[in-house]
């Protein structure tokens, strides 16, 4: 037994030997290649780390948890605030910036200067920050934090550098936004309001000056209390005390009345000849009594806005009002406009709004044009042009989480006729009815970059949703929807399915399948089902083929071998059972338990499919003795080949989707033969496999037949916890039900998702953190306990599948969730017809290598290092029109390894990653080459061989945010930065590599970032920026006239700097407020000269005050030149003076 158990321990370590395959001197089939040593490989690397570097490029999607919105009438640009800190700056189409607040601290206000190229952001943390939009990078360059107060609103006056601030306290402070400092001048609340008042105002929730007069300041506490104050004399002008309690104020442009909104939905208007009651009360929403008293109460009015018009009324626009008796009514935006009220109904609760005028100045006629609505969960702007209030459509990608965003796959580098055949499609799609106007927000400038090139984004959906965006040039746009529900039966009413499992989400989108070369495309969703789909120009009413599969794997008990009897592995034929057809009905047990039927039901009859991808087979797993089908964890597709793959913690199973036949459905265990190096037995006896190996032709018919042999079911059989559910595994332990709502993906907090990571350690299963450390121990019975094994990786490639093989042929590469890579043999008919007609043969080769941790990913080289791509099938359109002189042929396209060198039968490399660890084999020797442990604290999310730089390397992203490179084939360390300090589910289920150096994941629920980690493209991004800021000149002030001047009209001005300055008014309290530089002040950058970029930093400050120098030399040349002018001229005078006076007459 301790020899044994020296033997085991020997299998598990990290030795290239083939542990359980064909033996090292084989001689079964063929001749063994000359391959040749690890000393013969030598490979030019050509990446080094200086060709790395991490950073953000853009960010797309709907700003997550919105809190505050401005706009820049001028420049036409929008900020959007998040609860998170977040900033979010856009313009026209490709102009889209998003900046973030250090501290995290929610954004409470956005206040633009105006036509300045800055912006002010008030937060949560009682900080304002001065932010400059005139570099691509916006930064911030002062913030002031207040230590005693609370910041509840701002007031930038337009053309000022004095910003009005009201606290919590009631008090107003004003801050000079050149130098962000504190002046002495304050409007204490005490003073404000009458001496009598024995009650506290409240905070201040509005301020804003007076039209007519900027000297006048209205200040509007929560409490019901106007004040207008007079900046000069220092004293209340008026003083309004109302009722009700104020949420918002607005001027008519004239400065002679002003409009407030109320608590109770009224909204009121004030004359300033007559403050003591309001000149009109109205209840736009309430109900009037009959008997002439108050209208009922409605629900708070929270924003006013009172805007005047050229052509006829006013326009009153309010959020909120309405009655109390409709409580489930959504949302609201009201119109006033003269008499008519229109009601524009919301999906999402209104965060704030604004009205769009056409000019800055508030003392003009406003002449608005439209209103920006900004919602919970979306954005819109609303066309006041016209009279139906349509509008406009939204250029930004605001709608991806339309439906919650579940998986996401990134291609770069896609063929470039792609992109035009999918938006030609998704163009006939488009909703009707927006606005014919252009988009209002058309601020800055954008131009496409140098270095650009096809990129498509696909991301699935809880809905069963799919979309394919244009992600070229950092830019995204939505080419073509997908809905995958549409190749299923609506449940009937009352109607009892399996579809119980997944709950109201049965439809949802695990992972997809893309080749862009031949277009086809294959989804997996939660259901455990798969849909084929092809590509077409053209519509076409079909039916859809359906296979269903009965994949399971019930293991009661296992035993050591040396329990084992001598024929447990044999198997006795007359124990088999009866099984169902795919096509046949399920069935149930007189107990009522479920067996052999699915959870959807594909329509079976003709479906008329519109141009674009159209559903060609759906798979599905089946229901097993009252046990739902277990997710599918893994999916692979080759057009060349004509097959797909797909595997579960059940095992695997390969579909001919020409042939439209199960070639092979194999519990994982069953896959190894002979050759498993843990040598799990059963005590209960299992039936034979059959599958089409061309040997027996009772397995050519089988397979041909569509016919899928399983396992006996046994007598017990027990819920599988340890296995990968799709979603299922990022729950804890009392969640073990599959939910729909997605809130590991949405929702889940930092707190849920590190105890998750803490105890699970892993992404696919609870067990797999013991799935090496049990079987490196010595104890023979640990390695018995795993029992299910998850197929966690799928690769079709040109390869060897045994060590004897002399030339390469397809090979479908498996990895599974213990660290262990299985080669299966394909035989394919190479001739189109014979491809129609005879069966495919799938062998497994006995072929097993070893990893630590579940494996992730495959990937193949030549042996000069050079990427070797999947062989394709050249897209054709399978519904044109025939023709007769030039008959549709497949068109392959291979890239076997020997086709991608000089020397035939050379051999190739695989380069196999795991969670833990990353090897490199040559292949037909099955010798390993390099090995590299990642990790040993963490594990690995996301691994992919990509192509960058004109090179190759595998990029990793671990459990605890860190993002790393490595060269192939010697596997060295490239890049490691720790990108993300805390990460959660939603990113690891979304992060994904592409070619060229780029990547991305879903940041938020509703937002996509995307990464660069080359430093060719770090460097290149500055130039496919956007300009946020471009030179515009202010538009000018509106001449009254003689009369309307005469009478009062025109707006009196008076100089803030002598009642705010610091001579006039003094210094304010130290205590008060603290000033901190910014990062992007030269403070800023004197403070940051020590750190990493401190080089950089020291000579753009060098740069900088030489250039001050220099500018400082020019003014004192000009003026010594000025002065030497002035005297030449000086003396000439003199010279002219005197020259014909005598000496006598001096």
């Amino acid at each position: 037994m301790k020899k044994f158990r020296k033997v085991l321990d020997g299998l598990t370590t990290s030795s290239p030997v083939n542990v359980g395959g064909v033996p090292l001197c084989s001689s079964a089939a063929g001749t063994p290649t000359a391959a040749p040593t690890p000393r013969d490989i030598e490979v030019a690397e050509t990446l080094v780390s200086e060709n790395f570097q991490i950073c953000k490029t853009v960010r797309h999607g709907f700003p997550y948890q919105p809190t505050a919105l401005a706009f820049d009438p001028v420049q036409k640009i929008l900020a959007i605030g998040s609860r998170t800190g977040g900033l979010r700056i856009l313009g026209r189409p490709g102009v889209d910036c998003y900046c973030q607040h250090e501290s995290g601290a929610a954004v409470l206000q956005l206040q633009f200067l105006i036509n300045e190229g800055a912006l002010v952001t008030a937060c949560a943390d009682d900080t304002l920050h001065l932010w400059n939009l005139r570099q691509k990078r916006p930064a911030i360059l002062h913030s002031l934090k207040f230590n005693r107060e609370c910041i509840t609103f701002c007031h930038l006056p337009f053309q000022s550098k004095w910003l009005y601030v009201g606290t919590e306290r009631g008090n107003t402070h004003i801050v000079n936004v050149e130098s962000f400092v504190l002046s002495g001048y304050v409007i204490m609340w005490n003073k404000a309001i009458e001496l009598s008042t024995k009650t506290h105002p409240g905070p201040v929730v509005h301020l804003s000056d007076c039209p007519r007069d900027e000297g006048k300041l209205l200040i509007g506490f929560e409490s019901g209390t106007v004040v207008q104050w007079d900046l000069r004399t220092k004293k209340a002008d008026f003083r309004i005390y109302y009722d009700e309690a104020i949420h918002s104020v607005s001027w008519h442009h004239e400065g002679k009345q002003f409009m407030c909104s109320h608590s109770d939905g009224s909204l009121t208007t004030w004359n300033l000849r007559n403050t003591s009651r309001p000149f009109q009360v109205v209840f736009p929403h309430g109900k009037a009594q009959r008997d002439g008293r108050k209208p009922e109460s409605c629900k708070p009015i929270l924003k006013v806005e009172y805007k005047t018009s050229k052509s006829g009324e006013p326009f009153v626009i309010f959020s909120g009002g309405l009655s109390y008796d409709k409580a489930s009514r959504r949302p609201a935006l009201t119109i006033m406009h003269g008499k008519a009220i229109t009601v524009l109904e919301m999906d999402h609760p209104i965060v704030e709004f604004l009205v769009l005028c056409e000019t800055p100045y508030a003392n003009e006629v406003q002449e608005p044009y439209a209103v920006a609505v900004l919602l919970e969960k979306d954005f819109i702007v609303v066309d006041l042009t016209q009279s139906n209030y349509p509008i406009f459509e939204n250029p930004y990608p605001m709608d991806i989480h339309e439906s919650p965003v579940t998986c996401t796959a990134y291609f770069a580098d896609c063929p470039p006729e792609i992109i035009p055949a999918l938006y030609s499609i998704g163009a006939k799609h488009k909703k009707q009815g927006y606005s014919h106007k252009e988009w209002p927000v058309s601020g800055g400038t954008w131009t496409l970059g140098a270095q650009t090139y096809p990129e498509i984004i696909i991301t699935g959906h809880a809905d069963g949703s799919i979309k394919f965006w244009d992600a070229s040039a950092i830019t995204l746009q939505m080419l073509y929807k997908l809905k995958t529900s549409k190749a299923f039966e609506k449940p009937k009413a009352g109607e009892v399915r399996a579809v119980e499992l997944v709950e109201e989400d049965p439809f949802a989108v695990q992972m997809v399948s893309w080749c862009p070369h031949s277009r086809l495309f294959c989804v997996v969703g939660i259901s455990a089902h798969l849909i084929l789909y092809r590509f077409s120009k053209y519509d076409v009413t079909t039916e859809i083929a359906a296979l269903e599969v009965r994949l399971q794997c019930d293991i009661e008990e296992t035993i050591s071998p040396s329990e084992a009897e001598p024929n447990a592995g044999l198997t006795d034929p007359n124990l088999q059972s009866p099984q169902h057809p795919p096509g046949s009905p399920g069935c149930a047990t007189p107990e009522g338990i479920r067996d052999s039927i699915p959870c959807l039901r594909v329509k079976n009859r003709p479906v008329r499919m519109p141009p674009g991808y159209q559903a060609e087979l759906v798979v599905q797993l089946l229901w097993v003795d009252g046990e739902p089908p277990q997710q599918i964890t893994s999916l692979d597709i080759n057009s060349a080949y004509g097959l797909l793959a797909l595997g579960n913690c059940n095992g695997l199973a390969v579909v001919d989707y020409i042939q439209k036949t199960v070639l092979l459905c194999m519990s994982t265990l069953e896959l190894y033969g002979s050759s498993d190096p843990y040598q799990r037995l059963t005590r209960s006896p299992r039936k034979s496999r059959q599958f089409a190996a061309g040997s027996g032709s009772g397995a050519g018919a089988g397979a041909g037949a569509g016919y899928c042999p399983t396992s006996t079911p046994l007598s017990t059989h027990s819920t599988d916890n340890i296995c990968m559910r799709g979603l299922s595994n990022f729950y804890s332990d009392s969640k073990k039900r599959i939910r729909t709502s997605y809130q590991s993906l949405t929702e889940l907090s930092d707190n849920q998702v590190s105890l998750e990571l803490e105890r699970s350690r892993s992404p696919t299963s609870e067990s797999r953190e013991n799935s090496f450390s049990r079987s490196r121990s010595s104890s023979v019975s640990s390695i018995d306990r795993e029992t299910k094994e998850a197929v966690t990786t799928l690769r079709f490639m040109e390869s060897y599948a045994r060590k004897v093989d002399a030339v390469s042929s397809p090979c479908l590469w498996v990895g599974t969730s213990l660290g262990v890579v299985l080669v299966i043999a394909l035989s394919i008919p190479m001739d189109e017809e014979e491809r129609q007609e005879e069966p495919v043969t799938v062998m497994p080769s006995g072929t097993v290598l070893m990893l630590k941790g579940s494996v992730l990913t495959f990937g193949s080289l030549d042996c000069s290092g050079g990427l070797i791509s999947n062989p394709y099938e050249v897209w054709r359109d399978p519904h044109a029109p025939e023709d007769p002189d030039c008959p549709r042929r497949r068109k392959l396209v291979n890239f076997s390894p020997s086709s991608s060198q000089d020397a035939a039968g050379e051999g190739h490399l695989v380069v196999v990653c795991s969670e833990k660890q990353a090897k490199v084999f040559l292949m037909p020797a099955q010798t390993r080459l390099y090995v590299h442990h990642i990790t040993e604290s963490s594990f690995v999310l996301r691994a992919d061989v990509v192509s960058v730089c004109n090179s190759v390397c595998l990029a990793c992203f671990c459990a605890n945010g860190h993002v790393m490179t490595l060269s192939l084939p010697s596997l060295r360390p490239l890049l490691d930065v720790n990108y993300l300090p805390l990460t959660d589910m939603r990113i690891a289920r979304t992060f994904c590599f592409a070619d060229g150096g780029q990547a991305l994941y879903l940041s938020s629920p509703t937002e996509i970032q995307r990464i660069s980690y080359t430093q060719e493209m770090c460097d290149s991004l500055q130039d496919m920026l956007g300009e946020l800021f471009t030179p515009v000149e202010t538009p000018e002030a509106q001449n009254k006239g003689f009369l309307k001047g005469f009478f009062g009209g025109n707006a009196q001005t008076f100089d803030r700097e002598e009642l705010f300055g610091e001579a006039a008014a003094g210094k304010a309290s130290r205590s008060l407020a603290q000033h901190i530089p910014g990062q992007g002040s030269i403070e800023g950058m004197k403070a940051a000269a020590g750190g990493v970029v401190g080089d950089l930093a020291r000579a753009r400050l060098a740069a900088e005050e030489r250039g001050q120098r220099l500018g400082e030399l020019e003014e004192r040349t000009a003026l010594m030149m000025s002065s030497a002018e002035m005297f030449s001229k000086h003396a000439h005078e003199l010279m002219l003076k005197y020259k014909d006076k005598k000496w006598y007459q001096f």
